[in-house]
């Protein structure tokens, strides 16, 4: 199962590489239920939300350093309700992805519905502009521990490790 959606996520991240790129000219679409974003401001990012609840946002940030693709911090402790920030820092495309086999029993089904736009179940949509973010709410997340990982670069080595309390 892993493989497979190594390899779906690896063909969206080619196909995402195309290298085409938005010159100023080109306007920005909106949705009948959201405004179009004024001259100079920026587009909400991808899972871009405040925390329901009154939890605490923590930002991780997905980097390249060096050789090494990793997040930092790759280890984090939290509570249940709050809201995980994952910024694209350097090294992209990045995104957040959880084990099915490496969440605590009914932690799925919570993590189907505070990640937004997700690519497959419990992986995140792929952040391609250094800047962007991609926000996971874990309201009402059982406690123990979440192992997660960025598709594109697992293979690296990019995973990291969420304690719930």
């Amino acid at each position: 199962m892993r493989v497979i959606s190594m390899l779906a996520g690896l063909a969206f991240v080619l196909a995402a590489c195309g290298g085409e790129q938005k010159t100023d000219d080109q306007q920005t679409t909106a949705t009948p239920d959201q405004a179009a974003p004024a001259a100079g401001d920026a587009a909400p990012a991808a899972g871009d939300a405040a925390p329901a609840g009154g939890g605490t946002t923590h930002d991780v940030n997905m980097v390249l350093e060096g050789s090494t693709y990793k997040y930092v911090p790759n280890e984090l402790t939290i509570k249940s309700g709050d809201v995980i920030r994952f910024h694209n820092v350097s090294g992209g495309p990045h995104n957040v992805s959880f084990w099915t086999d490496s969440i605590p029993s009914g932690a799925a089904d919570v993590l189907k519905a505070g990640m937004p736009d997700q690519m497959a179940p419990l992986e995140g949509s792929l952040l391609t502009e250094v800047g962007a973010t991609y926000s996971v709410n874990f309201a009402k997340a059982p406690a123990g521990e979440y192992k997660f990982y960025c598709l594109p670069h697992l293979a690296l080595g990019m995973k990291g490790k969420l304690t719930v309390q």
